[in-house]
């Protein structure tokens, strides 16, 4: 895809960056700036991958945000996504600002400020169409979207260099549960009053045709509610509201009582109920202790779990290790969610478990119990041809999907050096003149373990991974400084490596080689560093010789 770039870099442009969200899904946050003035939308976390031992989730990096905190005028959110809200309590702690945005995202965000603590945050909460200003320069309009959450939104920002409209995740509905289609005439009046520039979603830009409205998969709901026979557990997107809501409606009309488990899953409804977004009959709702007090066939479960997480309530469920519930073979399990791209081999582990208990187990390539929020093809084309924007950056999405979008729009007539596929940490700047390529700032991922945010980097992750594949093995031995001699040890201590009793030769030739150093070292304290390292090259080269493994060796000394 050719992109015209030019270097200068005159000041009254637009600027901007995606700190996350590009070539990759999740993480979703981009900065617009214009002088002093700078607003971001979106502020999301994403899964860690594989590699990623013991870290918890992914933050962007927000340095840049940090250094010119004192310019930030507000947080506009689309939706209550995980990946576009996730990071929201990590980096308020750093950049506080104003948050905008619809009732339950809101609802959503504060949820997670009281969790960490974090109090003082304005918010404020806008309706579709509604505009607020920001700073000096830009003002903000708010546009009803379908998606699988509601109070979906797409932002209009304007500035004086012009108006872009940034989608959100979107689709284009025309049978929404909640009865109110993608706001299509404001996107029409935007394209007639001109848009500089347009941040489209891409998620599904690789379907063609349409995506199957949310309406649909409740015809597929009512089917299995007859035909249960025991409990029905439905695992999904907490922040799915509506189509929880279409779940329990089912469960009322078929005589079941509601439980809820997981803890978003708890918050969630919780909030929902709190806010008037989710109706739930008295006497329905339960709590997993009085699930036993009730038939197979009068319960339905609501649970955590769609794509497979470790501790989320269905992976618990599936391997006999919640506390409330097991699942037995009389149990309908229903996932109604599709593996979002990277966790496919964790919701396959658990579905499979899930066969091996017995279960009736109902899933997205099964039976149409799950519709994606997300635009195709069709949808797509439909709003560049509302929008007419004169430049498009296609984002959401991993670069082949950003490289397809990009297609799309040419495809539709947009003159390619209009087309920038971005990256992350890169300034765009532009205005009506033209598109320009401005600095790459500071970007990545923050890792999140626990309490620790960034204290866990590339060295700390190889380290697991070392310790991981090859194990451990720990030299410890007792030496006097004043009289430079051995007092004990070296005593071997091996975890994850070998099992000690089956290979007590091992251990014992590898004690020996320690003790072959120690005669031909200096054992002088001023020398430990050097003995150290000498212990842990031979002892690498020794074990590797025998076995072909490649342990952590970390040896011990005690002054005495």
């Amino acid at each position: 895809m050719s992109q015209r770039i030019m270097k200068q870099q005159p000041a009254s442009r637009l600027r901007i960056v995606s700190l996350g969200g590009v070539d990759e899904i999740g993480k979703n946050m981009t900065v617009f700036e214009y002088e002093d003035d700078i607003v971001v939308v979106d502020c999301g976390s994403i899964f860690p991958k594989e590699d990623m031992l013991g870290v918890d989730l992914v933050i962007p990096d927000v340095s840049y945000l940090v250094a010119k905190k004192k310019n930030v005028r507000g947080y506009l959110f689309t939706h209550g996504h995980e990946d576009h809200i996730g990071a929201t309590p990590y980096i308020l702690r750093q950049v506080p600002a104003p948050l905008y945005g619809t009732k339950l995202t809101l609802a959503l965000v504060d949820l997670k400020l009281k969790e960490h603590r974090i109090p003082g945050i304005p918010m404020q909460v806008v309706q579709p169409r509604d505009e607020i200003r920001l700073g000096k320069y830009f003002t903000a309009k708010f546009i009803h979207v379908s998606h699988s959450i509601a109070g979906a939104c797409a932002i209009a920002i304007t500035c004086p260099a012009g108006t872009v409209l940034v989608t959100g995740d979107f689709k284009i509905d025309y049978t929404p549960i909640d009865g109110h289609i993608t706001d299509l005439a404001t996107f029409a009046a935007l394209g007639e009053k001109g848009v500089l520039c347009m941040l489209c979603e891409s998620t599904n830009v690789e379907r063609p045709g349409q995506t199957m409205s949310e309406r649909k998969i409740g015809t597929t709901f009512e089917k299995m509610f007859r035909d249960a026979k025991g409990r029905v557990i439905v695992a999904m997107f907490a922040s799915n509201i509506h189509r929880m809501q279409m779940v329990i409606d089912n469960a009322v009309a078929y005589g079941r009582k509601v439980c809820f488990i997981g803890r978003s899953m708890v918050n969630v409804s919780r909030v929902g109920m709190q806010i008037g977004e989710l109706h739930i009959p008295e006497g329905v709702l339960i709590e997993a202790d009085d699930l036993d007090q009730y038939e197979d066939d009068e319960l339905l479960v609501m649970t955590t779990g769609s794509q497979g997480e470790a501790m989320a309530g269905l992976t618990r469920m599936a391997y006999s290790e919640h506390r409330k519930l097991q699942i037995r073979p009389s149990d309908m399990v229903i996932i109604s969610a599709s593996p979002i791209p990277g966790n496919e081999k964790y919701i396959s582990r658990v579905i499979n478990q899930l066969y091996r208990c017995g279960a009736q187990v109902v899933y997205h390539t099964m039976e149409a119990v799950h519709v994606s929020g997300h635009a195709c093809q069709e949808e797509l084309k439909l709003v560049h041809a509302l929008v007419k924007p004169r430049y498009f950056i296609p984002v959401h999405g991993e670069y082949r999907m950003l490289w397809q979008h990009a297609e799309l729009a040419e495809s539709m007539g947009m003159p390619s050096q209009n087309i920038v596929i971005p990256e992350i940490g890169q300034v765009y700047e532009m205005d009506e003149e033209g598109l320009y390529l401005g600095e790459q700032i500071p970007n990545g991922g923050i890792l999140v373990d626990g309490l620790g945010i960034g204290d866990v980097g590339n060295v700390v992750l190889r380290d697991r991974k070392h310790l991981s594949q090859d194990g451990l093995i720990i030299v410890v031995m007792a030496i006097n400084r004043d009289e430079c001699k051995l007092v004990s040890g070296p005593d071997i201590i091996s975890r994850g490596f070998i099992y000690v009793r089956e290979n007590e030769d091992i251990i014992e030739n590898t004690r020996d080689v320690v003790r072959q150093i120690l005669a031909n070292s200096s054992l002088a304290g001023e020398d430990w560093p050097v003995l150290k390292n000498r212990i842990k090259d031979d002892l690498h080269r020794y074990i590797y010789e025998k076995i072909k493994r490649n342990p952590m060796i970390l040896p011990i000394i005690l002054d005495v």
